[in-house]
């Protein structure tokens, strides 16, 4: 009876897969900084990183680690970092699966650079595989940051140097994340401050129509596996009603989307980034014609991974009130990627840990990506950044 007819929830997973897309790449990879290619296990696979400092080594205030977003790269973030880099060390790694880490963008710039006119990186997203969880993310955090503290004490005469992460949406989950595991503690211990943007702190919430007939299966498989063996606050009819529930509908869900994700399948079953979202990735109509036209940024995502991320938002909301690094938080009113809820929340159980943690929301803006605003909306925005490092640096970073 099951397979007479296909389950509703197969039915919207066809609706949100389009098959097979192309991705040809015909620009070599934006490079702003100095190159450093990081090993990163035993295997060789290795991460790239770009670093630029300071023409006076004396003018070094500080380190800053940009950590991008979901399928993007740091390629992107050339204008950003050359920003900073008049008073800190900036340095941004493309983390396992993205920008140059990604063995077939590699392919991809390096046949560029010999003389070749195109390169089919249809493949790309395929690196997703291995990413069951955000934990290889992490790990390219702790690397990235590592390194960058080895640059860093090499320049430092006096004390060392703080170090602060600029983050952008699910990258400020993995940091945020990394920032609250256990582990690390002598790298943790020389991080100042964070700056948030459009943090991935909720799941998608699909505008205008389409979000009629998706919205109600995100917050379906949000809220089931929020309380999948996870007791809540709450009346224990209630309490054993969500329990039954997710212990019947998790398995199933996840069974599928791990079903979806094996090679053959996934060709098929990953889905590509829905138009809209180009929409609201910023506020400039520039700016998203330079996102159309980047074909280093993947447009696609295994469903294994999707699930991943959904899963890691859940566990970080679960424990996000002992988030006690220093923070700015910027994110915009409407955005439908990274909804607003998922930041009050937050803010509402870390705002009074630290006298420095300030938001700054985006009144009215319904945009992702604040660091590639507008113009004008841009530079207000680093400037509130510019101003929250140098109040962190003036009052000794504690």
């Amino acid at each position: 009876m099951l397979f007479r007819k296909p389950p509703l929830f197969c039915l919207l997973l066809l609706m949100l897969c389009s098959g097979c897309s192309t991705n040809t790449v015909k620009e070599r990879y934006p490079l702003w900084g100095e190159e450093h290619n990081l090993n990163a296990d035993q295997s060789g696979s290795s991460r790239h990183m770009q670093m630029l400092m300071p023409d006076r080594s004396d003018s070094v205030r500080a380190c800053l680690l940009i950590v991008h977003g979901m399928n993007e790269h740091v390629g992107r973030y050339g204008d950003i970092a050359r920003h900073f880099s008049d008073r800190f060390i900036v340095a941004a790694m493309d983390m396992t699966a993205h920008g140059l880490s990604n063995a077939v963008f590699m392919k991809a710039h390096n046949n560029l650079e010999a003389g070749a006119s195109a390169y089919d990186a249809s493949d790309a997203y395929l690196e997703q595989a291995q990413l069951g969880d955000l934990q290889p993310l992490r790990d390219d955090l702790n690397l990235a940051l590592n390194h960058l503290l080895n640059r860093c004490d090499k320049l430092s005469t006096d004390k060392p140097l703080p170090v602060f992460i600029l983050s952008h949406s699910l990258g400020s989950l993995v940091s945020a994340s990394y920032l609250m595991q256990p582990g690390n503690e002598a790298v943790k211990s020389r991080i100042k401050g964070i700056i948030l943007t459009g943090p991935a702190f909720s799941v998608t919430e699909v505008p205008g129509w389409r979000g009629w007939f998706q919205n109600p299966f995100i917050r379906f498989s949000f809220h089931t596996h929020e309380h999948f063996l996870n007791p809540h606050d709450e009346p224990l009819p209630l309490l054993l009603f969500n329990q039954l529930l997710a212990l019947i509908t998790v398995p199933l869900h996840d069974g599928i989307f791990e079903l979806l994700s094996l090679p053959g399948l996934r060709n098929v079953f990953s889905p590509t980034s829905p138009a809209w979202v180009e929409e609201y990735l910023s506020d400039s109509e520039e700016e998203r014609i330079r996102q159309r036209n980047d074909n280093y940024i993947i447009r696609r995502s295994i469903l294994r991974y999707v699930l991943g991320v959904e899963k890691e938002i859940i566990q970080f909301r679960q424990n996000m009130a002992n988030f006690a690094t220093p923070y700015l938080l910027i994110y915009s009113e409407y955005d439908p990627i990274t909804p607003a809820w998922g930041n009050t929340d937050f803010a509402a159980l870390t705002r009074d840990k630290h006298e420095h943690n300030e938001l700054m929301v985006l009144t009215g803006k319904s945009h992702h990506e604040q660091l590639f605003s507008a113009p004008a909306l841009r530079k207000q925005i680093l400037r509130k950044i510019d101003d929250w490092l140098k109040q962190r640096l003036e009052n000794g970073q504690d």
